[in-house]
């Protein structure tokens, strides 16, 4: 469920063109305004507001915000300014083709969307930047982390919540079988299961697996396994599962220690914000005993922390 929230009496996609235009003017940039603005319209609102700009001022807004924000802002609220299938395809274009490839990233965003997603992601993907997602996970990624992935982006999935109680034990068996049972894991057993069955035939999965022999699935996956590999299991498998838990403890670990995460915390608050944010604060108000609103305040600051508590909504 989203948090976004937007005003009861909504000015015109014109007048915010307007005041956001006037808010570029004179000297230094009336951030609070930009802000107050886009972080509280809904992905239609604001494509309605870019056209508006770019008809009356002949400018491409995306440009004027790139030029008048910096640092952690900017990188927010341009990510921001795309709908949620367009900002999935330039979070993981940029993690697989930027100075820095960050396979980490493309994995988390890929594995854990759903079959519906994922194919409205692809040609979106080749619409923006001319290049198919396979090709790039290809390119980038390798060994059973790359048969995963492209298995995963490209095999179709039931999304409903039927699950047929035999197969589930059957699967059950089988990965016990390609990994606690061998002297060398069998991969090639978790890439089939992992990426051809629905969500809540894996979460079933699980479940039977943990009652059949006594730990929990993501025990032997992590025993098995390592790495990226290992990384796209668990997401896939605690995706299947929940979420919203999910993402809760991956802004947990961006906030832990010395120094936040904020490409993390960024990606995550931006992306969730208009699909699933309400269960995520949800979770993470259940495990850490206090509002997320409460732990992005304490770790941001500025004009920020300002825009990520917007996303967020109402403490509750």
């Amino acid at each position: 469920m989203s948090t976004v929230s937007v005003p009861p009496v909504l000015t015109s996609a014109r007048d915010d063109a307007i005041h956001l235009h006037r808010a570029f003017k004179g000297f230094g940039c009336d951030t609070t305004t930009v802000v107050n603005i886009l972080a509280h319209r809904n992905a239609t609102q604001r494509a309605l507001i870019q056209q508006e700009y770019r008809t009356m001022y002949s400018e491409d807004l995306d440009k004027r915000l790139s030029s008048e924000l910096s640092g952690d802002l900017k990188r927010a609220v341009l990510l921001w300014m795309h709908d949620p299938v367009r900002r999935d395809a330039t979070v993981v274009w940029q993690a697989l083709t930027g100075t820095i490839v960050n396979l980490r990233i493309a994995t988390e965003v890929l594995c854990s969307r759903t079959p519906s997603q994922i194919q409205q992601l692809k040609p979106v993907y080749y619409a923006m930047f001319g290049a198919y997602l396979e090709h790039d996970i290809e390119h980038q990624a390798s060994g059973d982390h790359k048969k995963l992935v492209l298995a995963y982006v490209v095999t179709p999935r039931h999304e409903g919540p039927e699950v047929d109680r035999m197969m589930v034990e059957n699967d059950a068996i089988s990965l016990f079988k390609a990994g606690r049972k061998r002297l060398e894991t069998d991969e090639k057993t978790f890439i089939r299961i992992f990426s051809e069955r629905s969500r809540a035939h894996l979460a079933a999965v699980n479940s039977a697996y943990h009652s059949m022999y006594g730990k929990p699935l993501t025990k032997a996956v992590k025993k098995e396994t390592s790495g990226n590999f290992e990384f796209a299991l668990l997401t896939i498998l605690r995706c299947a599962e929940n979420p919203g838990k999910y993402f809760a403890k991956a802004l947990r670990k961006a906030m832990k220690g010395l120094g936040t995460d904020d490409t993390t915390l960024t990606r995550i608050i931006v992306t969730r914000a208009e699909i699933d944010m309400q269960d995520i604060k949800s979770e993470y108000i259940k495990k850490k005993g206090k509002p997320l609103n409460d732990a992005v305040h304490s770790e941001t600051s500025g004009h920020y922390r300002a825009f990520l508590l917007s996303l967020l909504g109402p403490n509750h």
